[in-house]
């Protein structure tokens, strides 16, 4: 059975016809989350500031979708400029303690919409019982 979370607290508005989240049993597949506010307008920052705004998002459409971030089992962040890694490492430091953090691909992309810097994604999973 899926589970499609397009609404929730915390969650911007989307402009576009897709789900924030969707859960398939034991897993739940994020969509990519910008420096978005509550009503869906993009906040331009620092790619750590619109990074930090992004991973909230994400935290917003985990707990929407009934998971948690230790739950992450996978990130994927995308950047305007991969020069800007390292201020967004510091946050994912940050966000995610040593010994628990989800696995992670970083690269460089043309452009993201809205402007934005950063996008974050990712998948979760909880654990099987039996």
């Amino acid at each position: 059975m899926r589970q499609f979370i397009e609404t929730g607290e915390g969650l911007p508005a989307w402009n576009s016809p897709i789900s924030h989240a969707v859960v398939v049993d034991n897993l739940c597949f994020l969509s990519g989350q910008l420096a978005l506010d509550a009503d869906g307008a993009y906040v331009p920052g620092s790619a750590g500031e619109e990074a930090r705004r992004a991973f909230a998002n994400l935290f917003a459409a985990l707990t929407a979708a009934a998971f948690t971030k230790e739950e992450l089992a996978f990130v994927d962040i995308a950047f305007v400029d991969l020069a800007e890694a390292p201020e967004v490492n510091a946050l994912f430091a940050e966000l995610f303690p040593a010994g628990k953090r989800p696995a992670r691909t970083m690269y460089q992309v043309a452009a993201l919409p809205f402007g934005g810097r950063v996008k974050v994604m990712g998948i979760a999973a909880k654990e099987r019982i039996g």
